[in-house]
């Protein structure tokens, strides 16, 4: 119940949009900075972190895209373009 629960929360947060998070970065940092004993502080840590993942997802993941680009270089044609004959 619990991971299922987590699953449909990582689903609806990839859906969003990295740049519209890192506009609310500021923000929740803010509001985390500034503690107080409440639900609504807590919630702005779980945010604040939420954004974070997002960010730290989207840079690992372009790491690793581009680590794969530089094992697996594009072919580029130099001259005759590399053709195959098929039947």
């Amino acid at each position: 119940m619990i991971e299922a629960t987590l699953h449909k929360i990582a689903e609806h947060i990839l859906s969003l949009d990295e740049a519209s998070l890192s506009g609310l970065w500021e923000k929740y940092r803010t509001r985390m900075e500034h503690f107080e004993a409440s639900q609504e502080w807590e919630k702005a840590v779980i945010i604040f972190f939420m954004i974070n993942a997002v960010r730290a997802k989207n840079h690992i993941f372009n790491e690793q895209l581009l680590r794969q680009r530089e094992i697996r270089p594009e072919k580029t044609t130099k001259g005759k373009p590399d053709l195959h004959l098929v039947k």
